[in-house]
């Protein structure tokens, strides 16, 4: 998707005609406020920006997109007058990764949109990969087709789904298809209103549980999907043997480290808040912390 700004409604008309022609979908605004809107409701692939407008002008509107972690991996290509070096120059210094001049060849423009919509495709998946790849995560589609995957995902989804056979081969091979369960799950994710879309979680006889959630879309037909295990009976004898906590005061230390509040490690663990704020003194106590973000950043951190 390609979105056009200029306040010239004869290259938004000359400029869309060829896109759409070229198979691209087209989003239009007239000005740099009318751009921001457009992009808070759907993100194009790149921008196609006049560099002079009224109002907001193209150098503060990429400005803005570019200091926004959402936006800021958008392709922003300038137009500009071909007299006009220095908006050359101030466009590439506000964010800009390519421009064209005026007047402008459409055959030209499409093909560098094309370039600069692969390249950036690409970077994005590279970003995504590396942040990760510490992490047990898939990019998978909505059909359960794996495109990629950590190295820690085969070996987590086949101690939760082992008897699923094709799970079970990629403890020690490619994961090439998400198993049953998770495949159906999120074929209703991606089908389901932002408001209805839910986490999943497997849970083992032994209290082990997998909670899995898409932590965004890596690309129109492929989801992010991130792994989380927790064995809290594990995790609880582990806290209380590293601090010298009774069993009690490790289980809330363990849901405090989750970010559970008051209210809510009450509810879980089926006690009054005021019973949570007196276990909590103790833990403070031998933690020697005062604070609940200290408390949770020591009992994450592995040690005293």
């Amino acid at each position: 998707m390609v979105l056009i700004v200029d306040d010239t409604p004869d290259n938004l008309a000359m400029l869309s005609s060829a896109l759409v022609t070229a198979g691209y979908a087209v989003l239009v605004a007239l000005d740099g406020a009318s751009a921001l809107e457009r992009i808070a409701r759907l993100t194009p692939d790149v921008i196609l920006l006049d560099a002079i407008m009224p109002g907001m002008d193209g150098f503060e509107t990429c400005e803005q997109i570019k200091n926004n972690d959402l936006y800021k991996h958008i392709p922003v290509i300038f137009m500009t007058a071909l007299a006009d070096t220095q908006h050359v120059v101030q466009g590439f210094r506000v964010g800009g990764i390519d421009y064209v001049t005026k007047p402008i060849r459409p055959d030209e423009v499409v093909a560098r949109i094309a370039a600069h919509v692969r390249r950036a495709a690409s970077q994005r998946h590279a970003d995504i990969v590396l942040e990760l790849n510490s992490r047990a995560a898939v990019i998978a589609t909505a059909q359960g087709e794996v495109h990629w995957h950590s190295a820690l995902a085969p070996s987590r989804l086949a101690h939760f789904y082992g008897s699923d056979s094709n799970t079970a081969m990629a403890a020690t091979s490619p994961l090439t298809r998400l198993p049953g369960p998770l495949t159906n799950w999120l074929l209703d994710y991606s089908a389901a209103p932002d408001e209805d879309r839910a986490q999943t979680v497997e849970i083992l006889p032994g209290g082990e549980r997998l909670v899995a959630r898409v932590a965004g879309a890596a690309n129109r037909e492929t989801w992010i999907v991130v792994f989380e295990e927790h064995a809290d009976g594990r995790d609880t004898v582990d806290l209380a043997m590293r601090f010298g906590l009774t069993q009690r005061e490790a289980e809330v230390l363990l849901w405090l480290s989750r970010g559970k509040t008051n209210r809510d490690i009450g509810e879980i663990l089926g006690m009054k808040p005021r019973t949570v704020n007196k276990h909590l003194e103790h833990i403070f106590e031998k933690l020697g912390v005062e604070t609940r973000t200290a408390a949770a950043a020591t009992a994450l951190s592995g040690g005293r």
